[in-house]
Order: structure tokens, then C-alpha cells, then sequence
């Protein structure tokens, strides 16, 4: 390279002597610009000009939310501290809605404080598990606030799980007690008697309903507490604080028993201020949720509008699709809350008057197909799709930030460095990633699918990768050696599409495709294309392997 740089460099002298240093000056940038050309330049340059201003504003509440979450990290403050701050600034607020009820902030704290209260009473320390098994009701989440006041994890136990996986679930929390409402009574007695660790307490959360376990009531515990008496903790009792898991949040177990992820104050606060920074949820808003509340995009991203940043919160018990809308104008809610089959569900209903007799602005969630996008913004008047996609697992969540069509997030093409999440190449058919000659990753050029990862930075409570409970299930989630030997990122196992301008796109879990006439062909693609045909009814597709058939052209 020197040598090339000095025989360069001679010749400019030379060319300068003989035709001065206005041609040679000419020249170069004539040069420049051939080869500015030549290398995609002008290209790159279109790209840049048609997303600079998407990227910008990303950037900016980017930056606005990482200071927000070093001020929470320099204060080591936890959910239930930053929840303090909200109720002293609008204690009359209304915090929660449920059915009728109105529960404001003042008294979430004050039943989260006895819940506080109660736990130290019976002996809890830092770092033990409390499972809850709950319907959706404010209780739920006074409940865990209050436990994780002091370090106390809890375990949020899928209401749907019976028998075996109903029994894996609560063990592998290594829960001291668990909280359950009367409803699910049965499915614990169906558990028998060696269902549950000797010696885990069951605490009660309704009046007597179905058998009696030798549970707890818990009212009669929470009667023995004052919320305005002074909190003390005992001496020597270890302070939750920021990097302390706050929950468990269980994965749908898509290969094997569910696995409990693990879900840190600090890892809560970024996703919720996620949705709150890039897709514009305000403290003035109030958003409707039916998702279950054990899940992230119920219990963490919904709910932490309020907990963290003082919107209101109406819940329902369970989604129905005919009072959905309904409910809205009911609780006047502006922000409501959607995964892909909810949105099909509801364009089943026949169309009435609810349809757009409701004042939501906007609706945020995950899953919503490009085939159905515009005919459900259209038929109920929203104007604004924050489409979002984040394993609870995972430390790479990515939001769709202008509107676009069909996009769950982008990369920007300007500053790919700034947020690291990138696609890589795998094996079509058996998911593996593939390596160059040098064992690194191959990361995908646009209209490639591929993998989509998430860079692990520890210590970083935006890029770190806590993983299970089960920690050789998280090593199964991570990938190493991947642009550098040493580094690692986190395998998200969903295969991404990445356009010329960076927005990505959802095409498949890793797995969900089958060949076809010499072609990769997407489940996820048909089920679309069939449930549209069919009036938005479920539809399941695999693939499966057809043998003696003759080719279509002989």
C-alpha cells in the first residue's frame, strides 16, 4: 500500500509539473467520482437521502431513552421506585380500570406496600420466588410490584397449563409460595398430592371456591398490614435494586416445557420505554389491554405505561372480539393493544357502528399480517400500526417507527452500528448458521432472508442476554464467533428480510417452511393467503412429504 501510495504520489508530481495542479486537482475528482459510482455509491447515496429523516428521529428518541435509562441505573431505582415517584405526583390519578372498578394510583401503592409489608412478615428474603397463577385483575399486578419492592421474583404462571406442564412451570421457579385465585383451585388439586415441592405455601386469593389445598387466605394476611405505617426493612435485608430480576416470564415451550425467562428491573424499564419513546405513548394516554397479563406484551409493555411513565390502564379479563371496540368508547381509551390474531378476529365481527365510534389513535403489538393491514386500519379508523418484534428472552427488540406497511423495525443503512441487530445467513432446511471460510457469520444482503440476532453486550442492560432459569437453555440461544472471533449475539430463530432501505420484515419461525418444486416456501406466507379467503378463520399449514408423484409437466 505504500508503494502504491508513493508510485500515486510521483505521478501527480509529474502530471502536476507538466500540467499543473488545476488538471490534477480536476482529475481526482473525477476519479473520486468514477469510483464513487462505480462502488454503488450513488445508490447508497438515495438511501441515505430517503431515510435520513426516519433514522434521525429514531436516533433521537434513542438517545433520549438511554439517558433515561442511565438516570434510573446512576439512582439504582427498581419498578416499584420509579412507581413511587408517579404516585407522588398524581396520587389521584386513575391508574387501573377492571370491569367497574377504578383503583388510582395511591391505592395500588398502598396494596402493593401491604403486599410488601406481608412477605416480610412471613419471612421472605431477597431472591426468593413468589409464583402467581391469576386471572387478569389490578391484584396481579399490585401483587408482583409489591414483591419486587424487595428483591422478591415472581413467577408469572400461564393460566392455560394443566397437569405436567402445570407442575414443570411452578417447579422449576423454585417458588416458596404460590398465589393463585379461586378459579384455578381445580387445576392445582388435579396436581395431587406430590404436585408441588413439600413446603411451598399456598396463599388464596378469593373468598372459599372448589377444594380446599391447605391454602392461605389471602385477605385475612393483608388485613394484618397498615400501607401508611413507615416501611423498614430488617436489618441487614439486602435493597432490590436496578440489575435485580423482577420477574419470571415463561416462553410457549414451541420446543419442550415452557422455559422461564428471566426478566430484570432494568430490562423492564427498556421495554416499556420502548414503546413509550419510539411508538409515542404518552402519559396522557389511556390503553385498553386483553392480552394476559403473565405474558411481556400484557404484563410488561402495557401495564409499565403506567407503572413507569403514569398512563392509565384498562384491563380485561379475556379478549372478546365483539366488545372489543366497545370497551374503548366505554373506558375511552386512545392507545389499544393487539397480537396478529386479535386483528383477524375482530375484522370477523360483522361491521356496526363500534367500529369507529371509539377514540383510539393507535394501536401497538405484534403479528398484524401485511395482507390484512390496511383493511383493518381502514375499516376501524386507526390512523397509526406500531408494529413491534422482541423475543421475551432477547435483548434485540425492534419497532416500526414511521407507519409502514407491513415493517416490524429497520436497520438503519446510514448507522448500522448504532443499534446491533443484523440478519445472517442459515441453512434453509435445518436452521444452522452458516459460516465463511474464516467461521464468522454471513450477514445477509437485502431481500435475503436470514436470522435475525441480536449483539450481547454484557453489563449493557440494553444488549445483555439474561437468558432461563435453565442456563443451558440460554447457551442454546447463543451464537458465537459471529462478525469477530470472541463476540457473540443472541439467536433469535425467526427468519427476517431486510429491504434496500432497511426495513425488516417478518417471513418465518426457523423450521416453519417446507420445499416445493425446488423453492422455500414460508407456512406462515399460505396460513395468510388461506385465512384471508376464508372470512379471517384460523388456519394451520406443514409440510409434509409427498412421494410417487409425477412432475406437474410431464
Amino acid at each position: 500500500m505504500a508503494a502504491l501510495a508513493g508510485i500515486i504520489g510521483a505521478l501527480a508530481v509529474a502530471l502536476a509539473l507538466v500540467l499543473g495542479w488545476l488538471f490534477v486537482l480536476q482529475l481526482a475528482i473525477v476519479a473520486a467520482v468514477a469510483w464513487f459510482v462505480a462502488a454503488g455509491g450513488l445508490r447508497w447515496a438515495y438511501v441515505a437521502i430517503r431515510t435520513a429523516p426516519r433514522d434521525a428521529t429514531a436516533l433521537y428518541l434513542y438517545i433520549r431513552l438511554k439517558l433515561e435509562i442511565r438516570s434510573h441505573a446512576k439512582a439504582d431505582r427498581t419498578v416499584a421506585d420509579i412507581f413511587s415517584l408517579q404516585v407522588k405526583k398524581t396520587p389521584n390519578k386513575v391508574c387501573l380500570l377492571f370491569e367497574d372498578q377504578k383503583w388510582t394510583f395511591k391505592q395500588v401503592e398502598d396494596y402493593s406496600i401491604k403486599v410488601t409489608k406481608m412477605l416480610l412478615a412471613r419471612g421472605f428474603q431477597h431472591g426468593d420466588v413468589v409464583a402467581i397463577l391469576a386471572s387478569n385483575r389490578p391484584e396481579y399486578i399490585a401483587l408482583w410490584l409489591g414483591m419486587c419492592r424487595i428483591g422478591v421474583i415472581a413467577a408469572l404462571i400461564n393460566t392455560n397449563l394443566r397437569k405436567q406442564v402445570l407442575k414443570h412451570s411452578i417447579n422449576i421457579s423454585n417458588a416458596k409460595a404460590l398465589i393463585y385465585s379461586a378459579d384455578f383451585a381445580d387445576a392445582l388439586a388435579d396436581l395431587g398430592d406430590d404436585g408441588l415441592p413439600r413446603g411451598t405455601t399456598l396463599i388464596r386469593m378469593d373468598s372459599i371456591k372448589g377444594p380446599r389445598l391447605g391454602e392461605i387466605e389471602l385477605d385475612s394476611l393483608m388485613a394484618e398490614q397498615d400501607a401508611e405505617a413507615p416501611l423498614t426493612l430488617p436489618e441487614g435485608y439486602k435493597k432490590a435494586g436496578f440489575q435485580d430480576p423482577l420477574v419470571y416470564i415463561y416462553t410457549s415451550g414451541t420446543t419442550g416445557m415452557p422455559k422461564a425467562a428471566i426478566i430484570t428491573h432494568s430490562r423492564f424499564i427498556f421495554m416499556v420505554g420502548g414503546i413509550h419513546w419510539l411508538a409515542g405513548v404518552s402519559s396522557n394516554d389511556r390503553l385498553y389491554v386483553t392480552l394476559p397479563l403473565y405474558h411481556t406484551a400484557g404484563g410488561v409493555t402495557a401495564v409499565g405505561q403506567a407503572l413507569v411513565y403514569g398512563s392509565s390502564v384498562a384491563i380485561r379479563g379475556k379478549f372478546s372480539a365483539s366488545a372489543f371496540f366497545k370497551d374503548c368508547a366505554k373506558y375511552e381509551c386512545t392507545v389499544a393493544q393487539y397480537i396478529g390474531e386479535m386483528c383477524r378476529y375482530l375484522l370477523a365481527v360483522p361491521p356496526g357502528p363500534q367500529d369507529t365510534a371509539h377514540p383510539v389513535r393507535m394501536m401497538y403489538g405484534n403479528g398484524l399480517r401485511p395482507q390484512i393491514w390496511i383493511p383493518f386500519t381502514e375499516r376501524f379508523n386507526i390512523s397509526r400500526i406500531s408494529e413491534f418484534y422482541g423475543a421475551t428472552e432477547g435483548n434485540a427488540n425492534i419497532i416500526n417507527p414511521d407507519n409502514t406497511v407491513g415493517v416490524i423495525g429497520f436497520v438503519s443503512r446510514i448507522f448500522p452500528s448504532v443499534y446491533p441487530i443484523s440478519i445472517i445467513r442459515v441453512d434453509p432446511e435445518t436452521g444452522d448458521v452458516i459460516r465463511d471460510s474464516s467461521g464468522l457469520c454471513i450477514p445477509c444482503k437485502p431481500g435475503e432472508p436470514g436470522v435475525f440476532i441480536g449483539k450481547i453486550i454484557p453489563n449493557d442492560p440494553i444488549r445483555a442476554f439474561l437468558g432461563y432459569v435453565d442456563k443451558s437453555a440460554s447457551e442454546k440461544k447463543v451464537v458465537r464467533d459471529v462478525f469477530k472471533i470472541g463476540d457473540s449475539a443472541f439467536l433469535s430463530g425467526d427468519i427476517l428480510e431486510m429491504d434496500e432501505l432497511g426495513y425488516l420484515y417478518f417471513k418465518d419461525r426457523t423450521g416453519d417452511t417446507f420445499r416445493w418444486k425446488g423453492e422455500n416456501v414460508s407456512t406462515s406466507e399460505v396460513e395468510a393467503v388461506i385465512s384471508n379467503l376464508i372470512s379471517y378463520r384460523d388456519a394451520i399449514v406443514y409440510g409434509v412429504e409427498v412421494g410417487h408423484i409425477m412432475s406437474l409437466n410431464n
